[in-house]
């Protein structure tokens, strides 16, 4: 388990899932997820990701993750492109890292939580939050729509949710064979006693902690000098918890309370999660977005809980890929199959994106 496969020999057409993360964090995470890391194939000249191969049950998976310093829409859609064109048999893609919850009365979100992007009457699980156009009198009008999730992937949320119901998630007891099988990892990707999760109120912003010649510090890494007493009262509550629903997507980070809930009320209040890649890989790679909560997209917003929430995703997309079987992956269509002009499509991306 987790160790480099010596056989059998792999070929790039042996891998039918695409697996895309942003961050080392999510990179990290996502590899001590696999059952067997593979080794490295040769990528053909002009495709500028690094990959990460394994598998994870009899699924093969290839990993890639946006270049470092590169997040965002755009970013993620040149990553998507040179992977369909490099691994042309791809069958499906999940993107897998970390998000700002966007917690309210009817969705109990908490740090660690994992959102799962799936459509609503609205919008097809994602939306582009900052791409429209300005309309008289101030309001904003979105324009365009994405691609709706795979059937395939939709199908196996059924299934996994009537398992959760029924036995319970695997979740936390995957992130816990992860931490045995690699426990340098445990300090950053473990949930420890030190992890606080305080949701504050939207008005209430952070405070900076001074240093010892009382200048405000720089970091966010706690909230020690912040107003506690103005945080919202939640019932304890320790096990991670799946929410499945809306996910808004941008180019922008928001770490803004009162944007974050200005952005639920405009988007009819079904807004479960906010991240910065998914909206530039519905339509290149039909996929399946899987964030951990890691924040709650206010000024409050630190690096805390990003291992764990990683882990989190990383573990629930492993339960998923559970539930669906290989034999049924390989009879779908190839992504590349269904996209006859991808090659042209990426180069066009690579040359903007450089």
């Amino acid at each position: 388990m987790g160790e480099t496969s010596s056989s059998p020999i792999f070929t790039r057409d042996d891998y039918t899932v695409g697996w895309v993360c942003a961050l080392s964090t999510e990179l990290t995470a996502s590899t001590a997820m696999l059952d067997l890391k593979h080794e490295p194939l040769s990528i053909p000249s002009g495709d500028e990701n690094s990959y990460t191969l394994g598998s994870i049950g009899k699924h093969n998976i290839v990993i890639a993750c946006l270049p470092k310093g590169k997040q965002g829409t755009i970013s993620a859609a040149v990553v998507a492109a040179q992977m369909l064109d490099s691994f042309p048999l791809v069958k499906f893609g999940l993107m897998i890292g970390i998000g700002g919850g966007v917690p309210t009365d009817d969705h109990d979100i908490r740090l660690g939580d994992v959102v799962v992007s799936t459509p609503t009457s609205s919008f097809p699980g994602v939306v582009q939050w900052d791409i429209g156009k300005a309309k008289e009198g101030g309001s904003f009008e979105r324009t365009g729509s994405l691609n709706n999730p795979p059937r395939t992937l939709l199908t196996a949320l059924h299934r996994l949710e009537t398992q959760h119901e029924m036995e319970g998630s695997s979740i936390e007891t995957y992130v816990d064979e992860m931490i045995t099988r690699w426990p340098r990892l445990t300090q950053k990707y473990a949930r420890c006693e030190s992890l606080k999760d305080i949701l504050f109120a939207s008005d209430n912003h952070h405070q900076a902690n001074p240093t010892e010649d009382g200048r405000p510090r720089l970091d966010k890494e706690n909230c020690d000098s912040c107003d506690v007493a103005k945080s919202r009262k939640r019932k304890r509550r320790n096990s991670v918890e799946v929410h499945y629903g809306l996910i808004a997507s941008g180019n922008k980070v928001v770490k803004d309370a009162i944007l974050r809930d200005k952005l639920n009320r405009d988007l009819g209040g079904n807004v479960l999660c906010i991240e910065m890649e998914a909206a530039g890989l519905m339509d290149s790679l039909p996929c399946l977005v899987i964030r951990g909560i890691s924040d709650y997209a206010d000024s409050h917003k630190n690096d805390a809980w990003q291992g764990y929430a990683a882990a989190t995703a990383a573990a629930f997309a492993k339960e998923l890929l559970s539930v669906i079987p290989a034999h049924e992956v390989k009879q779908m269509d190839n992504i590349k199959s269904k996209k006859p002009n991808s090659s042209n499509e990426c180069s066009s991306n690579v040359n903007s994106y450089k």
